[in-house]
């Protein structure tokens, strides 16, 4: 893959190189000559065929990640969650010990504590991380999925952008089992508070807990609103909201 330069961009297919745009720029790549039957049935792509089934078990798992928290992430992920949420079930994946080459998947390697760790810390919108908005600590109970930030103060805790009134926090307690596909999320009642120097302790509890068994993740999302006439707007689209995954087990 390369990239182009110049004034005048091309777009389409010359001499079996293909130009296209992406959020990376324009960009351009020869047209593969391979045809798909033979990657399926050769056995010299034997190793592509496993590498595209692992990929596709990788890319499955992000989904159904996604799919899970999207009441949360809707407002509150960038344009390239998919593709970093792809790289971290690759990895998830990769701590699989119990499946021959071509069969790992998230399924066996989430069982590795290692594996669980690296969804701690995710942050689904990377221009607006939770860890560079809230100075202030939390709490987690994993058993009801509670979340407790004691003696906030909006103006001096969170960092707010300009504009912004009003700030929302919610929890989330989701559950996902990556072998059978199932899901559940179970979210607080947001706590919506005005952007002052008053100090209160913020306890967000989900209604309750997941109902499916699986791998357990513990969300925090932060909004900000602006008030205008009694009334609160959404700061650009939520492009300024922030969701994180602060603990998984």
């Amino acid at each position: 893959m390369a990239r182009q330069s110049g004034l005048i961009k091309i777009k389409g297919t010359l001499d079996n190189v293909s130009f296209y745009k992406t959020k990376d720029g324009d960009l351009a790549r020869m047209k593969t000559s391979v045809d798909a039957k033979r990657i399926a049935n050769d056995p010299a792509f034997e190793r592509t065929r496993e590498n595209n089934k692992e990929f596709a078990n990788s890319a499955t798992a992000g989904k159904l990640m996604r799919d899970t928290v999207r009441p949360m992430s809707m407002n509150a992920s960038d344009g390239r969650v998919v593709s970093r949420l792809t790289k971290t079930m690759t990895a998830i994946k990769n701590m699989d010990l119990l499946s021959i080459r071509g069969a790992r998947n998230v399924a066996d390697g989430i069982v590795d504590p290692n594996a669980v760790l690296s969804l701690k810390g995710f942050e689904f919108n990377k221009q607006a991380l939770l860890s560079a908005i809230l100075f202030k600590p939390s709490t987690v109970d994993t058993i009801t999925g509670e979340i407790t930030i004691t003696d906030l103060v909006p103006q001096m805790d969170i960092v707010f952008p300009q504009g912004a009134t009003h700030v929302q926090l919610t929890a989330g307690f989701a559950s996902v089992d990556f072998l059978n596909g199932d899901k559940d999320l179970q979210m607080s009642v947001p706590v919506n508070l005005q952007i002052d120097t008053i100090q209160s302790t913020v306890i967000l509890t989900p209604g309750s807990a997941p109902s499916v068994a699986g791998t357990n993740l513990y969300l925090l999302k932060i909004e900000f609103f602006q008030a205008v006439n009694g009334n609160q707007y959404t700061l650009k689209n939520g492009a300024y909201n922030a969701l994180r995954v602060i603990e998984a087990q």
